[in-house]
């Protein structure tokens, strides 16, 4: 049996010069010897395979055949129009200046250096200096892949499983996240790429042109304004009721709004309604306002912010 490696490679080749989608049955033989002979074994070291070469960004596409003697069988293909650089018609001047910006980039990756030998530059000694640093997560090849197939992905996210239809990809403070709709909550949600559960193998992508994007959809203007929101919404049904001194009062007030406001006492404090959904932001938030801020209730999550901070006394 030939190594992973070579097998990688003539999986690649043969899935990109294939006219018509290949079945695993198909694949197996035209690659001879280089899958075990085991039903069993031989799936199982094909979607090993599979998953490795989605993960580096090869678009392989999926179809189930819907009618015949082979109803229900999965076939396999790349679309070398979504797996390779179109000519991006550049002249001179404006290639160089590209170039320039992907040198200037550090992605923790070979992906800059990939980037720029396809825009047909080099890293010679003279190199531009680091001006942004992007950071790289193995799961993202997976989700630009399926936004630009149109493909729905499923995925574990703070203990649950979600599925989303994702309409683009946003880098904001360092971090990731997409954006799309969510299945299980039937609105527009943003989740951060480094808290999916489970590493890529957990990543799931579904067929592609399952879905449309909405034409007026921004990823600029789609990020929410309140962080403790991302992932989830006010009205998912967790919000907690915390007491603010009247020295961060007036702050909190124009950050949350009026409306926010339950209660207004002599010495100018108050207390606010606060989305907790998102536990984590919540934490952060409340946090962030030092002794200043009480939670008073639900009871579950003044519980959490207590045990958080009984275990950094402890640690210290």
């Amino acid at each position: 049996m030939a190594d992973r490696v070579e097998r990688l490679t003539n999986l690649l080749a043969l899935l990109l010069e294939t006219v018509e989608p290949l079945s695993l049955i198909e694949i197996a033989s035209e690659l001879g010897s280089q899958y075990p002979d085991g039903e069993r074994a031989r799936r199982a070291a094909f979607e090993r395979d599979k998953s490795a070469l989605r993960a580096i960004g090869v678009p392989i596409e999926t179809e189930i055949l819907a009618g015949g003697p082979y109803s229900g069988q999965t076939r396999y293909r790349i679309d070398r129009r979504s797996y390779e650089l179109a000519d991006l018609e550049l002249d001179a001047d404006e290639m160089r200046a590209l170039q320039v910006a992907v040198a200037a980039t550090r992605t923790d990756s070979s992906v800059g250096q990939d980037a720029i030998w396809k825009l047909g530059g080099d890293f010679g000694a003279d190199r531009a200096p680091i001006s942004a640093n992007l950071p790289h997560r193995p799961e993202l090849p997976m989700i630009r892949a399926a936004v630009a197939a149109r493909a729905p992905i499923e995925f574990s996210y703070r203990g649950d499983r979600r599925r989303l239809d994702p309409w683009g990809l946003l880098l904001r403070g360092g971090f990731w996240y997409v954006i799309g709709h969510d299945h299980q909550r039937e609105q527009k949600r943003t989740f951060r790429v480094d808290r999916f559960e489970g590493g890529t193998g957990n990543v799931l992508v579904g067929d592609p042109d399952s879905f449309e994007r909405p034409s007026s959809f921004d990823p600029r203007s789609a990020f929410p304004a309140d962080p403790k929101q991302i992932g989830h919404a006010s009205e998912d049904g967790i919000e907690a009721l915390v007491e603010i001194d009247a020295v961060r009062a007036p702050a909190v007030e124009r950050e949350l709004g009026e409306e926010r406001v339950q209660d207004r006492r002599d010495d100018g404090s108050i207390t606010v309604l606060v989305p907790a959904s998102n536990i984590s932001a919540f934490r952060s938030w409340v946090l962030g306002l030092l002794d200043h801020a009480e939670v008073l209730e639900p009871p579950e999550v003044r519980e959490h912010i207590v045990a958080w901070l009984a275990e950094v006394v402890a640690a210290t």
